[in-house]
């Protein structure tokens, strides 16, 4: 039995998330398994770095699964067949063979999630994958809200209502406001994210700014622990999941501007 590891670009906008479901509904995962299966005749299971809600996007998920079959998956005939087979909303960027103690989700040491934003009086055609408002955005203000996320908190008040998981504590290592030409990109690295909780801090801190609210009030909320005292979701449009992290031993604020280093250039 061989472990291979993969990379999986996708946009979520007409998937139901990307764990699949029991109902008959549109999965990344029910996608992906289903074009893996057609090309290795087995029925393969997929564990993915973590789930996305309906609607997010990434460019770095990280899926491994395993396989009986003896040809070498890494060639690049089998990439260029699975992407054939994979809607046009899909994509394999890279795979390769793993140890058996590799998991994508176990494994990982960070993840990195980016909210885009486009801030102008009119809309373009071209304006996808994000956020679109017509409202001014104050960068110097988001980043002010965001420095009271840094390090290690009970993220309760940022997690969405109804979910299963009895999580609350994650580590934000880097948080960070930017613009790059029209777009204005909320960066965050965590060792983990709670359900919903990267569209809940950024529709707070949206929310926040437009009542003319403090910085200071995103840090009353998270010490508050209660999603009721928070702010509205933010579209799931502007949220991908850029990159997941597997090594211990790196510093991630280093790891986050070697990221946007290989981001600018690609």
């Amino acid at each position: 039995m061989q472990r291979y590891v993969l990379s999986l670009e996708y946009l979520g906008t007409d998937f139901s998330g990307s764990q699949k479901q029991k109902t008959k509904v549109r999965t990344v995962q029910g996608e992906l398994e289903k074009a893996l299966g057609t090309l290795t005749k087995q029925n393969i299971r997929t564990i993915f770095s973590g789930r996305t809600d309906a609607g997010v996007h990434a460019r770095g998920q990280i899926v491994h699964f395993d396989t009986e079959v003896e040809a070498d998956l890494t060639e690049s005939k089998f990439l260029y067949s699975v992407n054939g087979l994979l809607p046009k909303d899909m994509s394999v960027a890279w795979i390769k063979k793993a140890e058996k103690t590799f998991h994508a989700q176990k494994s990982a040491t960070a993840r990195f999630y980016r909210y885009k934003i486009i801030s102008r009086e009119q809309r373009s055609a071209f304006d996808r994958n994000c956020f679109y408002t017509r409202e001014k955005i104050d960068i110097d203000y988001i980043n002010q809200a965001l420095g009271f996320l840094i390090g290690e908190h009970d993220f309760s008040s940022f997690k969405k209502s109804g979910s299963a998981n009895p999580a609350k504590i994650c580590t934000i290592y880097t948080a960070k406001c930017h613009r790059q030409n029209d777009e204005i990109l909320i960066d965050i690295v965590a060792n983990r994210f709670l359900y919903g909780m990267v569209r809940a801090i950024v529709g707070t801190i949206l929310y926040l700014e437009r009542k003319s609210l403090s910085p200071e009030s995103l840090k009353d909320i998270l010490e508050n622990r209660n999603r009721a005292k928070a702010g509205p979701a933010a579209s799931p449009d502007g949220l991908t999941l850029m990159k997941v992290i597997y090594d211990k031993n790196t510093n991630m604020e280093m790891a986050y501007e070697n990221i946007l280093s290989e981001t600018s250039r690609s």
